[in-house]
């Protein structure tokens, strides 16, 4: 992936002559609002843009990407983890019910929460690399540069 943000050289410098190599994807369109146009000082045309960017469509796309990954996954897993705490005080008959040797259910079942949570990670670095990093690193570089010229995807 090119990353607009990687200063090749290490200097760690961006240098505007570097920027978006021909294969890149088009940028989100981000316009600039009334209050720039009308020369507000940079601070003010800076909150501005930012708000004008948070109404965007490419934007909304990408929190609303967001959202519907994290919170059911957050619900989920989180009604694991109580169904875990519910079953260890309530049925310690079950929990304690050998499964090989001297491992028993809570153990299996405490053992899968560690599983679980470093699946959910991966899962969720899948979803964000596929999903929303691109359209994310777009208006990022179309705020920073100033840019906006493009269709939305």
């Amino acid at each position: 992936m090119n990353d607009p943000w990687h200063d090749p050289s290490g200097a760690g410098v961006w240098i505007p002559e570097q920027q978006a190599p021909t294969q890149r994807a088009p940028m989100p369109q981000v316009s600039v609002g009334p209050a720039q146009a009308a020369g507000q000082s940079a601070v003010d045309g800076g909150a501005v843009r930012y708000l004008e960017v948070q109404g965007s469509p490419a934007f909304r796309e990408v929190r609303d990407r967001y959202r519907r990954f994290v919170f059911p996954m957050t619900a989920a897993f989180l009604g694991w983890y109580l169904l875990y705490l519910v079953a260890a005080t309530t049925a310690p008959g079950l929990m304690a019910h050998k499964v090989a040797g001297e491992l028993n259910v809570a153990m299996v079942a405490g053992l899968a929460q560690f599983a679980s949570t470093f699946l959910l990670t991966w899962a969720y670095a899948r979803h964000a690399r596929v999903r929303r990093d691109r359209r994310a690193l777009d208006l990022r570089w179309a705020l920073a540069t100033g840019t906006g010229r493009g269709r939305a995807r």
